[in-house]
């Protein structure tokens, strides 16, 4: 219609439209944050793989045991981030999405199919929720930490190779030393090694 505003005369993006692409970027640009905080999550799994749980704590060298122990170092990240109050909360958010993402591709490479996917990381995310709360509480003197790693690295029952000293000692040394970390070491994968009792 002659003498009508069109979209290129009144500004390209409308009010309404700027609320929209605002709500867009946060959803799109949550990628390039997760890109950011990989070289972290690297890290976690890194410690958690470590073949000295394995080999000198006990921990089962199984799947399982390998997701339970990288459970274990991701909550105790997570938990670490949750100290620092709003600015812990969005990193947290990518690290576990990161989490999520990596698990799927996992039992996607072990030829589980997409319905029964959604199943695992169901339960997963529940194992992860359950290992925070068991961890938080340790960490305020609550439970003892090894009675916590007992429940969840051996799930109650430790087998005659099981040293849960030897990972409660190792366990809590990296929980204090990566209270000493800045926040922003952290977000960059600079978390402290592990030394073992």
């Amino acid at each position: 219609m002659p003498g009508a505003p069109t979209r290129a005369s009144a500004g390209f993006f409308a009010a309404g439209d700027l609320t929209t692409m605002s709500i867009l970027k946060r959803l799109f640009g949550a990628r390039d944050d997760r890109v950011a905080l990989r070289p972290l999550y690297a890290t976690i799994v890194e410690r958690g793989r470590d073949p000295a749980w394995y080999a000198q704590g006990g921990v089962p060298d199984t799947l399982d045991g390998r997701f339970d122990m990288v459970a274990t170092m991701l909550s105790l990240v997570l938990i670490r981030l949750e100290r620092e109050g709003d600015p812990g909360r969005l990193p947290s958010t990518l690290l576990t999405e990161i989490f999520v993402e990596d698990m799927d591709g996992q039992l996607r490479q072990l030829g589980i199919g997409d319905i029964i996917v959604g199943k695992h990381i169901g339960k997963m995310m529940a194992a992860l929720g359950g290992r925070l709360g068991a961890y938080r509480e340790a960490g305020a003197g609550e439970t003892g930490l090894e009675d916590a790693l007992i429940r969840n690295l051996w799930r109650g029952a430790p087998g005659a190779d099981a040293r849960p000293s030897f990972v409660a000692q190792s366990v809590g040394r990296f929980e204090r030393d990566l209270a000493r970390v800045t926040m922003e070491d952290i977000l960059a994968g600079d978390l402290p090694g592990l030394v073992y009792a």
